[in-house]
């Protein structure tokens, strides 16, 4: 009866401690935001839920065509985070005119946007900052986010159900 027992505790503490390995791995690795408000239209709407990976820069930089959420600490709590895409990249000279960016005067070519009335004025993004803007052009914020701000890459839109995709980044190779 003791070796019974014992075995038995064996086996709760092992349980116990894979459960408690794969909380973690999932509490360190993935975050579920809400979308909120127009901003990334038309590949995210409002009040949608994408999982985010928070590993996915943990051994490489983000690239532009990321979609990525940022800590905006100018905005109050709860909503201190934005979901938008990364167009410039450190030490590139940005410009946004008309809703289109410009990346040392050469037009990025941007097929997933919508919108036009967005500017920036020509500015030096600094070192391990990015330019990082909605994919709306006619509601979103361009902002220089430095890159410890930048919680992780947007990976999978999830809720409502019938909305269901991996959120896509955009490959200018």
């Amino acid at each position: 009866m003791k070796i019974a027992t014992k075995t038995t505790v064996f086996e709760i503490v092992g349980t116990l401690l894979v459960a408690l390995l794969i909380f973690l791995g999932v509490h360190f690795t993935l975050e579920s935001r809400l979308t909120n408000g127009i901003s990334m239209l038309p590949n995210l709407e409002h009040g949608q839920r994408v999982l985010v990976c928070k590993s996915a820069y943990w051994f490489g930089e983000p690239q532009r065509g990321d979609v990525v959420v940022f800590h905006d600490s100018s905005r109050p709590s709860p909503i201190d985070y934005i979901i938008h895409r990364i167009a410039g990249l450190p030490n590139e000279k940005v410009e946004i005119r008309n809703g289109l960016v410009y990346i040392n005067d050469s037009m990025l070519e941007e097929p997933y946007i919508q919108g036009n009335s967005l500017n920036r004025p020509p500015e030096i993004v600094p070192h391990d900052s990015y330019l990082i803007v909605g994919d709306n052009r006619d509601s979103a914020s361009a902002d220089i986010v430095p890159r410890n701000e930048i919680i992780g890459k947007a990976w999978l839109c999830y809720w409502p159900l019938s909305d269901w995709h991996l959120v896509s980044g955009y490959s200018y190779d």
